[in-house]
């Protein structure tokens, strides 16, 4: 039985990290190279999250409301890293977390395993 952190370390973390590189280089124009500064990955790695060959999505539907709203949120961190020089590790916490708060876990681990998502302490119940 896979465990939700797993899920998080294996998916979750990479799929921000491609989008969080994306939203960076194409909406706030930073280099690649200043985006691996700020992930602490090499220039090679953000070069292979922009073309898609690193952090594969979870099976999500992007019309899904819940993806719509942690991809709002994503946005924001990326703005908040850009313009006002926010702490990358830390607003990859404050993702994951949002991530987790509004089910989007819950989702991946089913999708994932075909079984509904253990509450542990990493994954709590959804809140309203």
């Amino acid at each position: 039985m896979k465990i939700p952190c797993e899920l998080i370390v294996w998916y979750v973390l990479p799929m921000i990290r491609r989008e969080m590189a994306d939203e960076l280089v194409t909406v706030h124009s930073m280099s690649q190279a200043e985006v691996a500064r700020r992930f602490d990955v090499t220039d090679a790695a953000v070069s292979q999250y922009m073309k898609k060959k690193r952090g594969g999505r979870p099976d999500f539907d992007e019309s899904d409301s819940d993806y719509q709203k942690f991809m709002e949120e994503l946005k924001e961190s990326a703005r908040r890293i850009a313009q006002e020089n926010a702490d990358f590790p830390m607003e990859m916490c404050r993702l994951c977390g949002v991530f987790k708060r509004i089910g989007l876990l819950d989702k991946a681990y089913e999708a994932q395993t075909g079984e509904p998502s253990p509450k542990c302490s990493c994954n709590p119940v959804k809140a309203n």
